[in-house]
């Protein structure tokens, strides 16, 4: 038996509830028709999809786990860290004439909205005259007073939008939201085609289905067109919320596949009403490249600390100001958000026939708006229903805002503000077969976003979409929405072709935050590998020796172990549980887990500026950790930090193949000067002091081993150990890329290279003072002991890495600093502000 052939045999027997449903109504299933055959939009993947066994699609479903792993996609929980992103193996299908139906739907809706917020900024005609209610407006906290003025207008507001569906028990679509605040879902619908397309290729390629590149170039196409009028070469970003937020994969996505700049506030500037990329050390070095067209991912209250949330720092002081000035154009508009308002959805079919003359084509939820009183029996008589068939909410807040109230304390909420809630009807949602972790596909319900863009002159929308099913689960299940073609030479997205615009090709400077991002990823890698090494190689001298580690024929572990401790602490006596803790635990500062945890920080940030093939590195690692904690037995430590080596080496090659511009040298100059870092830790916690002849030759040959020089070592010396050998390989010799010289002289490089260096400034003045103090080491006096300890050696480590750090601070005020942050004047004190407003 196949997996879809079971699954619906299973939908036919009626002793069965189908679909689970808790509503006590029947749903409409996507895959089986009530007669047990396929639905049209399956009969022609018929052949492949009925030969889709459990075993195969197990194995598809372990594929598209690792590829998503491998490509980085990630979630992140509302108040929690990130989750793996999850697709479905078996796509949601829908036939050319459904879609075209549904199609016509959706680009009415997005024209509808388009004119709807016209009118709320402009003219209010449909407030005026009591098509709306004026309280579902100004009591919804997206409804933004300082756009509505004239300068403010724009007649095009809505550029992209996405639409929330779901199918009710009939198989007629529903309209359960609008999506037009910062719609999101692209860039992972994109991914999901991508995937599914690798890991079940004959499905694909026999689905004859709308390839999804045409949308983006259309995309970027009404982008770039969409800037203010007489700009000539538009500059576009994306401005995101940062790496924390709940979609931050997404927008990277779509702002590499755009080949439009990722940005954060911090990044962005106003001056003279125009919005600036901040290049490094504005104001005052290079010039600043002027922003014409924003794709926001920002909510609009966050927006403008100046004018909406004075406590934003996701924001950009005076957006809105430059909005108003015709400066810049806003993606979509500021005042959007106030069309996702649920208290609209009862009124769409009135104000279809008053802003288009048409009837509403695509029904919204059965909704209630508490204003007026009718809607506010239905809600108070429904409020509480078994089965949570009927729900009340906020017009304005999340749907989980009022879930701990009780049924009288709702009730008395909604009395207080009858204007600000809603009551709606909870569809029986459409089900379709989801692989589950038992080796069956069960059917669950499930919800489609589609989304559309103005595209020249019409709303065009994407041709598929991104289907989430509707569990319980932490994170969403998705599924990628696949429309057959109606021919097979039909265009693709319907869309002939796409007239570029005429635009000069350039590199966009890269924002201070950038850079430091990039150079923390530089530091952070280093310290990862430099760390494994070292861990490994006290592991080495443990097995070797099979010694207790207070033996004295142990010397080289406890020095090696000892490194390990000045780095990351003590948290075990015993070894094994102190490398298993330094490889899985990274809220231990200092640890190999830690470092590899904030270097996948660093790159989020930076994410449209790097490969996909960077985001390997941590699915190994990822794989690697699992390893470890899933088996106690010794050898697996070891391995899994061997692994965890070869997935940071790895990443060496993928930064290798960057354009040469200040991340790239960002990134060295931060491996370099950690390089530098942590040699000076090794040594001086291990050369320094005298073990004796055979116990120092057991330490230097651990040294030499964890700095990756040993190989070197025994070519150069013939085996003759010598510390003062081991100094000079590691200290002076500029041909050694572990050395300290060649560290120095890499980093002199990359900072040369930085846009803000003059050859003068204080980092490059540091680190010629530490060039000229390796250069005039005397290594025999450095190498002679005094005692049991050499004092002279540990004065100048311990110095080099004071000089280092002050070298570090230095780099981030001269490349990193762009001004102060912005501040609240409802922090400052009144006589702050009085100097404030006398400048």
């Amino acid at each position: 038996m196949t997996v879809l052939r079971d699954y619906a045999t299973t939908l036919a027997q009626p002793t069965l509830p189908l679909g689970g449903s808790d509503l006590g109504a029947t749903r409409y299933d996507e895959v089986v028709a009530p007669d047990g055959t396929l639905r049209p939009a399956w009969k022609g993947l018929a052949e492949a999809a009925l030969g889709l066994t459990p075993d195969e699609l197990k194995r598809v479903n372990g594929e598209i786990t690792r590829f998503l792993a491998d490509h980085g996609v990630t979630y992140v929980q509302r108040g929690g860290g990130a989750q793996p992103w999850r697709l479905d193996p078996v796509p949601l299908v829908m036939e050319a004439p459904a879609w075209a139906r549904l199609e016509v739907g959706l680009a009415q809706r997005a024209e509808l909205l388009n004119a709807l917020l016209v009118d709320l900024y402009g003219e209010q005609t449909l407030l005026r005259t009591g098509v709306i209610p004026s309280a579902a407006i100004f009591g919804h906290a997206g409804y933004l007073r300082p756009l509505v003025r004239p300068s403010a207008h724009d007649p095009e507001p809505l550029l992209l939008s996405a639409t929330d569906l779901g199918r009710d028990a009939s198989g007629e679509w529903n309209v359960l939201a609008d999506r037009v605040q910062a719609p999101s879902g692209l860039g992972y619908a994109m991914e999901n085609r991508r995937v599914i397309s690798q890991v079940m290729p004959a499905l694909y390629q026999e689905g004859d289905l709308h390839r999804m590149e045409p949308y983006f170039a259309a995309l970027r196409s009404a982008l770039l067109n969409s800037a203010p009028e007489g700009v000539t070469d538009p500059r576009v970003v994306v401005l995101s919320p940062g790496t924390h937020s709940e979609t931050a994969y997404d927008q990277a996505a779509l702002a590499s596949t755009l080949g439009f700049p990722l940005v954060q506030a911090s990044d962005l500037t106003v001056r003279g009403g125009w919005i600036w990329i901040k290049p490094p050390g504005w104001p005052k070095s290079a010039p600043a490249e002027r922003v014409d067209v924003i794709l926001r991912r920002v909510d609009a209250d966050w927006a403008d600390p100046l004018e909406m949330r004075g406590n934003s720092r996701l924001g950009v002081a005076g957006l809105t100001e430059a909005v108003r000035r015709g400066r810049v154009r806003v993606v979509n508009g500021l005042g959007a958000g106030v069309l996702e308002n649920p208290a609209l959805l009862p009124f769409m079919p009135a104000i279809c026939q008053e802003l288009l003359g048409e009837q509403l084509r695509l029904p919204s939820l059965p909704t209630w708006w508490c204003g007026d009183r009718v809607g506010l029996d239905v809600a108070l008589s429904r409020l509480g229903e078994p089965g949570e068939s009927f729900v009340v909410r906020s017009i304005d807040e999340s749907r989980s805002a009022h879930a701990d109230l009780t049924p009288d304390e709702l009730r008395e909420r909604i009395l207080a503000a009858p204007h600000r809630f809603v009551g709606q009807e909870r569809l029986p949602l459409s089900q379709a077969p989801v692989w589950s972790s038992e080796g069956r596909a069960d059917a669950q319900p499930v919800v489609v976003r589609a989304f559309t863009v103005r595209y020249r002159s019409a709303f065009r929308p994407l041709v598929g979409g991104l289907a989430t099913v509707m569990t319980t689960r932490a994170a969403p299940v998705t599924k990628d929405v696949w429309v057959v073609k109606g021919a097979p030479e039909d265009p693709d997205q319907g869309i002939v072709d796409v007239a570029p615009l005429e635009f000069r090709p350039s590199i966009p400077a890269l924002s201070p935050r950038a850079l430091e991002d990039m150079f923390w990823a530089g530091r952070y890698a280093e310290r990862a590998e430099d760390l494994l090494r070292l861990l490994l190689t006290a592991d080495a001298h443990l097995e070797e020796l099979a010694a207790p580690i207070d033996s004295e024929h142990a010397v080289a572990a406890r020095a090696l172990l000892g490194v390990l401790r000045r780095l990351a602490g003590r948290r075990s006596d015993e070894p094994e549980e102190e490398f298993r803790s330094l490889l899985l635990d990274g809220d231990r500062l200092g640890s190999a887990a830690q470092a590899l945890d904030r270097l996948r920080d660093a790159l989020e940030g930076v994410r449209d500026q790097l490969s996909g093939d960077t985001w390997r590195v941590f699915a190994h690692t990822d794989r690697a950790k699992r390893a470890l904690s899933s088996s106690q037995r010794s050898h697996r430590i070891t391995e899994s930090a061997g692994r965890m080596l070869t997935a940071v080496l790895s990443l060496h090659g993928v930064t290798a193949s960057m354009i040469r511009d200040p991340g790239w040298h960002m990134i060295e100059a931060g491996r370099h000067l950690e390089r530098a870092l942590q040699l000076c830790t090794l040594l001086s916690s291990t050369t320094t002091v005298r073990y004796g002849v055979a116990a120092d030759r057991d330490v230097l040959e651990g040294v030499l081993t964890a700095a990756e020089s040993s190989v070197t070592f025994r070519r150069r010396y013939r085996g003759n150990v010598r510390t003062s050998g081991a100094l000079e390989l590691l200290l002076v010799d500029r041909d050694n890329p572990r050395s300290l010289a060649f560290a120095f002289r890499e980093l002199r490089t990359h900072l040369a290279a930085m846009p803000a260096s003059t050859g003068s400034t204080r980092p490059e003045r540091l680190l010629e003072h530490l060039e000229t103090a390796v250069d005039n080491l005397d290594l025999a006096a450095l190498a002679t002991p005094t005692g049991s300890r050499r004092p002279r050696l540990l004065r100048f480590f311990e110095g080099t890495r004071a000089q280092l750090m002050q070298l570090a601070d230095s780099i981030g005020d001269v490349h990193f600093a762009s001004g102060p942050p912005p501040q609240s004047l409802s922090t400052l004190s009144l006589t702050e502000v009085q100097g404030a407003k006398s400048s």
